[in-house]
């Protein structure tokens, strides 16, 4: 055989990768076992995307190549939902294309930008399909840690100047996954203005836009202005819908980098499946309907989640986004073997915050994918376990 590329050789090694292969184990062994590692949710779709999914499967039209164009009738509902949600037009044509999940999306956009010696400024810990299509791209990754003390915003004014003028994409994710941080107007508009001194575009990563409380309403960057010119926003279904095996996303912006993205898409994949089109087209008309009884699920989780930490003496304020929480470790314990020990001792599973990044060393991070008394018990064994 001959021998793995150096891009592939660059790629990090999955932190705890035979955790699966415990968990099998454990249940086989009969273990009670809480998983909150992964953040898919257990509640069904909207009962209107499962209907225009069995209806367009009848079709036998709806079985051939979708290509990146798609189903009209997707794109234009998008571009109304953007206008409904953000208050931004864009043209469902030119600024806006289907992606197979945004995670398709993010991890190919570096392949039309970065030549070996470009850089990506990328969140640490953060999402790792970013440091992924860096690294598969040829470019360089540039991870910046996120930090309490920077509310896990990433500084760009004590970003080096080498790496600055090295660099030409930048990765944002607010509502953030792990950190469930988000990120205050006046500094979107700082990363916008200094992604036009730069010359930098920001792939600007709003999977989890829906998943807000208390009225709290994620922005999209491309309400801010001067975005329109430098960044490209993925949106996904699968966290706001409960639709995260049905792979179907889009990305929407800069004409010339949608252009860029859409051209790759055209050797990697032959484009979202039109029977999935059709039921993301219905979920997108659903979601003032059904949206905010799914969304009350996940808010009586999140505090029932919060009031258990506190009982076991682990002070968290409850996050205004995202469907997760990133929970402090005792100072010096590592977040890898807590994961372990906690796995194999209480049966309980978590993501230990390094599995994102060494930037998320002394966090782990709970999905709240079960309902709230299995998330009551699986606190209360954390809180044995520390």
């Amino acid at each position: 055989m001959p021998r793995v590329s150096a891009r592939f050789g660059a790629l990090p090694a999955y932190p705890l990768g035979d955790v699966p292969a415990l968990k099998r184990q454990l249940r086989a062994d009969g273990v009670d076992l809480i998983d909150l590692g992964v953040g898919d949710a257990d509640l069904p779709p909207p009962p209107a995307a499962v209907a225009a999914l069995t209806t367009a499967a009848a079709d036998p039209a709806n079985s051939r190549y979708s290509f990146q164009l798609g189903l009209v009738a997707f794109r234009e509902e998008i571009a109304d939902w953007m206008v409904r949600r953000f208050g931004v037009q864009v043209d469902p044509f030119e600024e806006l294309v289907p992606v197979v999940g945004s995670k398709e999306g993010l991890f190919h956009l570096p392949l039309a930008y970065l030549d070996p010696g470009d850089i990506a400024i990328i969140p640490d810990p953060g999402y790792q399909v970013y440091l992924g299509g860096a690294l598969f791209s040829g470019g360089e990754p540039y991870l910046v840690a996120l930090r309490p003390e920077n509310d896990f915003l990433i500084p760009l004014d004590d970003l080096p100047r080498d790496v600055v003028a090295r660099a030409k994409l930048l990765y944002l994710n607010y509502p953030n996954n792990p950190t469930t941080a988000t990120a205050p107007r006046e500094h979107l508009q700082k990363a916008v203005d200094f992604c036009h001194r730069h010359d930098i575009l920001i792939a600007y990563d709003n999977a989890y836009s829906e998943v807000a409380y208390g009225g709290f309403r994620p922005p999209s960057i491309l309400e801010i202005e001067g975005a329109r010119d430098v960044a490209v926003e993925f949106h996904s279904l699968s966290k706001t819908y409960n639709m995260t095996g049905w792979r179907v996303g889009w990305a929407v912006g800069a004409a010339s980098a949608i252009a860029a993205l859409t051209r790759v898409k055209t050797f990697s994949d032959t484009g979202v499946p039109f029977t999935v089109q059709h039921a993301a087209l219905a979920a997108l008309r659903t979601q003032g309907s059904w949206l905010p009884q799914n969304l009350a699920v996940f808010e009586a989780r999140r505090d029932a989640a919060v009031d258990a930490f506190r009982r076991v003496g682990v002070g968290l304020s409850p996050p205004s986004a995202t469907m997760y929480l990133w929970v402090p470790l005792p100072e010096g314990t590592a977040s890898e073997p807590f994961a372990r020990r906690l796995l194999l001792e209480q049966g309980v599973a978590v993501l230990p915050g390094a599995a994102l990044g060494r930037g998320g060393e002394g966090f782990y991070r709970i999905a709240l994918t079960v309902p709230e008394e299995r998330l009551a018990e699986a606190i209360e064994r954390i809180g044995r376990a520390l």
